[in-house]
């Protein structure tokens, strides 16, 4: 008997973290998937891009739903999200991550009493400002499996009392780095970004900022555009500017020595990891991408979930701070690390995820 899927996204890392279980549920052969786009991304860099590059199969919907405010555009998805679910009658609603779109699949699947799987669960950051932290931890208690991409993950939920609530909570590793193993293996034939950038034999540094607490924030976004200045002089520091993030920089006039480029599809990011020397990020992904591909990382956030990361030496948080930011370039110009290390599952995640849900149904 087929298992029904009705798979949720909407961003770019839930983009990659589908293409790698969309793969396994193929391989698995007893899983029909039915893919939902709702659209929160939706810059043809930024979305278009990565169904083609990764041969993920095209959103059975498009809800197209952006450009709103945090309540508007969940209450939009959640209304969508039930009809398509009233319509197809899966077994499950998986969704991904913490943004909108991921609480808003939840919450329309557990009102239907439609069971729900969010893959990445149990992470905390600890700080509630941050709207990821609130979808996160309200999708993972309506969660009926939790799929946990570390072990600190899982302890997390136990410390939040998950023992004592009917679900199950399974360590499955992390689907990120199944999808960057299976990626790079040919990504320097699907990209042109190191010749594009005219990167070739030249150090670079590889950087993001798209995070609201930092680009809604003026002072935030002033030390952490001073601290990329500042390091450009030493060596060239490659920024795929997120839209918004332009936008804000452009309508502020705000200097900038570093080089913007447009957001990236996954295979021009895969090889830009390949050949900086390190990366500076707000992402949460990013930090784990980095440390994929071996590479240190400096955090512009004052908290991440990826502890395991920090306790290792691999990356270093540094808030908005300019002084911190450049302390820690220097350290990681000269500091080497063992990244053999195993902390998030060695690639083997999707698979699981593929088995534990057929064993569950």
């Amino acid at each position: 008997m087929m298992t029904k899927i009705l798979t949720i996204i909407g961003a770019r890392p839930q983009f990659v973290k589908a293409a790698a279980i969309s793969r396994a549920f193929i391989e698995q052969g007893d899983i029909e998937e039915i893919i939902v786009h709702t659209g929160q991304h939706f810059d043809a860099n930024m979305s278009d891009i990565f169904f083609e590059e990764m041969n993920i199969p095209a959103p059975n919907y498009n809800l197209n739903i952006n450009s709103l405010g945090h309540g508007a555009m969940t209450g939009r998805m959640l209304e969508e999200i039930e009809k398509i679910i009233l319509k197809e009658n899966p077994d499950f609603v998986m969704v991904f991550g913490d943004t909108n779109s991921t609480l808003a699949g939840a919450l329309a699947a557990k009102k239907l009493h439609i069971k729900v799987i969010h893959v990445e669960a149990g992470l905390r950051s600890f700080n509630m400002r941050m709207p990821e932290e609130v979808n996160r931890i309200l999708t993972d208690r309506i969660s009926d499996i939790l799929l946990c991409p570390t072990q600190q993950a899982v302890d997390n939920l136990k410390k939040e009392g998950y023992d004592n609530i009917e679900c199950k909570v399974i360590n499955c590793g992390d689907v990120m780095q199944d999808a960057a193993m299976y990626y790079a293996q040919n990504s320097s034939e699907q990209s042109s970004i190191i010749t594009k950038c005219n990167l070739f034999a030249k150090p670079f540094c590889l950087a993001t900022i798209h995070r609201q607490e930092n680009t809604d924030d003026e002072s935030r976004l002033a030390e952490i555009i001073d601290a990329l200045n500042s390091i450009a002089e030493k060596e060239a520091v490659i920024v795929p500017l997120h839209p918004r993030t332009k936008k804000i920089i452009d309508s502020k006039n705000i200097d900038i020595k570093f080089t913007a480029i447009d957001p990236v599809g996954y295979f021009d990011m895969i090889e830009l990891l390949k050949g900086c020397s390190m990366v500076l990020t707000d992402s949460g992904g990013l930090q784990k991408e980095a440390f994929f591909f071996k590479k240190h990382c400096i955090t512009f956030r004052d908290e991440t979930e990826w502890v395991e990361l920090i306790d290792n030496g691999f990356n270093t948080v540094t808030g908005a701070n300019k002084e911190k930011i450049e302390s820690a370039y220097n350290t990681y110009k000269t500091k080497k690390s063992d990244f053999s290390i195993d902390l998030y599952g060695g690639g083997t995640a999707a698979n699981r995820i593929a088995k534990e849900i057929v064993l569950n149904v």
